[in-house]
């Protein structure tokens, strides 16, 4: 676990003496005697209050989803990353769950884990984020610390949510105090965790800084203190357009090379091998997950403020954005050289609907525009997801809410004239896709990774 040598922090650069409040909490923290307060429990909230609460803090989790708070009192885990057993060992003992925000009166730390999403014009909706500084603002006590994880664009700590707060009538920096501490979850990573993410945290000056470390030290491994929330902020954004412009490289290259009869994942291969001065990303159908299609929109949108382009990001943008239609296009061409119907009349199958591998997560699929381009071709289309039952409510993709997966034996039909790998989730029989031979788009490289016959599949 992080370690933290408070007691010869506690004097600020100039010498002078640490708000008398923020040393207060500190002791708290040092019993772990503070309670903690997270709002919003999905893929970032649940997790981190489900560690913390293992690691001995005292927390509730506010949640107004009435149904995900039922689940809650009964064991039952609605996230992937937190098992039934690990949900269970701490509820109704060091972790609890209201949809009631009033319960905030009683927390010295508040973390806010709301959704990010952007606008119907790709602008920063901080709609949640303000909604949750609100309800704080209503019940926030002297010498609380309130810590933003939704990822956003630097400056939203000290911009939008400290005016918020402060509508308390308390001041920042001497009554309550600021820090940014943005998520870095990754639904379906059997490797990293919560608890062993390297932590990034700055806060808003030296007291809030100390105080969120010594918080987080008593959650995570590993906390990564900087210079301020701003630098934090930046720093997850940072991440997330670094992975979505290299992605978008490479499905630049994969069109290219298609064209030129190449396979980009052996070429890719074959520069991983220099060990150095190269990182290896693969292409797909698109970009998915909550993070990667949208954060980079952030920077976008904060850097016209400043009158400052963002070329490579709003370039990736656009190839990212434009992969499920080079998927529609290449089935397009494989189907009419195979039947010559046609993708008007043709029937099609696309297996995983999920945004990436092994998890239920649709957020921002790529795989729904696939479906959506399809029908909009006339194409009748099926879809198998081994983690996806039914296509849940979706604002951006509302003619396909409710549609259901077709059941397994849908892998050994005949029905379609092409299947469409588009999550390459291990669950899925792919040696029974082969035997059907049925052209196969293989958006994900699964095929060839797994050894099985290319003779019908088209790598796309």
């Amino acid at each position: 676990m992080g370690t933290l040598n408070i007691k010869s922090e506690l004097s600020d650069s100039s010498g002078a003496a640490l708000p008398p409040l923020g040393i207060e909490l500190m002791e708290k923290l040092n019993t772990k005697t503070a309670r903690v307060g997270i709002i919003g429990l999905g893929y970032v909230g649940l997790p981190l209050a489900v560690t913390a609460a293992t690691r001995g803090n005292p927390v509730v989790g506010i949640e107004i989803n009435s149904n995900k708070n039922s689940l809650l009192e009964q064991g039952s885990s609605y996230i992937d990353a937190v098992s039934d057993e690990s949900l269970q060992a701490v509820i109704g003992k060091t972790f609890s769950s209201t949809s009631n925000f009033s319960a905030l009166a009683d927390c010295e730390i508040i973390v806010i884990c709301v959704p990010t999403p952007l606008s119907s014009h790709r602008d920063p909706d901080l709609s949640y984020v303000e909604s949750a500084g609100r309800e704080i603002a209503k019940y926030l006590k002297p010498g609380t610390l309130i810590v933003l994880e939704s990822t956003t664009y630097p400056g939203t700590t000290q911009d939008i949510l400290v005016p918020i707060l402060e509508t308390s009538g308390l001041k920042a920096g001497e009554d309550f105090f600021m820090a940014s501490s943005p998520e870095r979850e990754d639904p379906g990573n059997t490797t990293f965790n919560t608890s062993t993410i390297p932590k990034i945290v700055g806060g808003d000056g030296e007291m809030a800084s100390l105080l969120a470390q010594k918080f987080y030290s008593g959650v995570v491994d590993r906390v990564v203190p900087v210079s301020s929330t701003r630098a934090a902020e930046a720093v997850k954004i940072t991440e997330n357009i670094f992975r979505a412009v290299n992605i978008g490289l490479v499905n630049e290259l994969k069109t290219i090379y298609d064209a030129m009869g190449l396979d980009i994942w052996e070429i890719i291969d074959g520069a991983a091998t220099k060990p150095f001065g190269f990182m290896p990303f693969y292409p797909g159908p698109g970009l998915g997950g909550h993070c990667i299609p949208i954060d980079p929109f952030y920077l976008t949108w904060k850097a016209r403020e400043h009158d400052l382009p963002t070329k490579f990001v709003e370039l990736a943008g656009e190839v990212n954005q434009s992969m499920p239609r080079y998927v529609v296009s290449r089935t397009r061409e494989v189907i009419d050289r195979t039947t010559g119907k046609g993708l008007s009349a043709a029937k099609v199958l696309v297996v995983g609907v999920a945004y990436k591998k092994n998890v239920a997560d649709m957020r921002e699929s790529p795989a729904l525009r696939i479906l959506e381009n399809f029908e909009a071709a006339g194409a009748s289309v099926d879809f198998y997801d081994p983690m996806v039952p039914f296509i849940p409510k979706n604002d951006e993709h509302p003619t396909l809410e409710g549609r259901k997966s077709v059941t397994e034996s849908a892998l050994t039909s005949t029905a379609y004239e092409a299947i469409i790998i588009a999550t390459d989730h291990d669950k899925v029989d792919y040696s029974a896709l082969c035997d059907t031979g049925i052209p196969i788009i293989d958006t994900r490289n699964v095929i060839a990774r797994r050894g099985l016959p290319m003779d019908t599949v088209t790598k796309a």
